[in-house]
């Protein structure tokens, strides 16, 4: 049930996230500065950003430090799915790959 529950959590980090940024990226490309100036258009925008850039450091390092103690196979891929998709991707999918290994 748990492992269910974490895979279906990891899709919804993937769907989600893209689902809000790609109707914005087909309508401006990848207008890098645009992008830039519109994440931190007012205060708020910032204090998510810098919520969300806090918590995927403290993931990343959890990451490496847990993966190497419980010797987890594939952390690597949560890594990646933090990095390029977020944390809400890269979290889940680590703990399911703990979960996973633990069974």
């Amino acid at each position: 049930m748990m492992k269910r529950a974490l895979l279906f959590l990891t899709l919804l980090g993937i769907v989600l996230p893209y689902g809000a940024f790609l109707p914005w990226l087909l309508e401006h490309g990848p207008d890098l500065p645009l992008f830039y100036n519109q994440a931190i258009a007012n205060p708020v925008s910032i204090f998510a950003w810098l919520d969300v850039l806090n918590l995927a450091v403290a993931l990343l390092l959890w990451i490496v430090v847990d993966g190497q103690q419980h010797q987890i196979r594939h952390r690597w891929l949560a890594m990646i799915g933090t990095l390029t998709i977020g944390v809400s991707c890269g979290l889940p999918f680590y703990l399911y790959l703990r979960v996973s290994q633990r069974q």
